[in-house]
């Protein structure tokens, strides 16, 4: 497995509200230096696709960037339906829970959390 850490500037962004909510998180689930935060995509949903985000450990074919001090975890493949897009955290009445704006989605469904490109 490669240990290798990518310095270059990461394909997607966080919040503040994301940044916040991940370190939380990181906090009260201690969760240990080795594993980072992944970001990707997968078949399924009602769109054609949906997000992956969750803790995991590196793997091979990832690529691995630091924002704001957070490990994230990228399969190289999935740049390129991820770049530029921004994750979110929403507390409102209205929604609560990561949000995803992914400017590569020419479709989403109605609760956000699939697309198709």
């Amino acid at each position: 497995m490669s240990t290798e850490t990518t310095t270059n500037t990461a394909p997607v962004t966080l919040t503040e509200g994301a940044v916040s909510e991940l370190k939380k998180l990181i906090d009260q689930q201690e969760i240990g230096a080795d594993f980072g935060l992944r970001i990707g995509v997968e078949g399924g949903g009602c769109s054609g696709m949906s997000y992956i985000l969750g803790f995991d450990q590196k793997k091979d074919g990832d690529n691995e960037y630091i924002l704001e001090g957070i490990r994230l975890f990228m399969n190289k493949a999935h740049g390129l339906y991820l770049a530029g897009m921004e994750i979110d955290f929403k507390s409102g009445l209205d929604a609560r829970g990561f949000t995803f704006n992914n400017p590569n989605a020419t479709s989403t469904c109605g609760c956000g959390s699939s697309f198709s490109a």
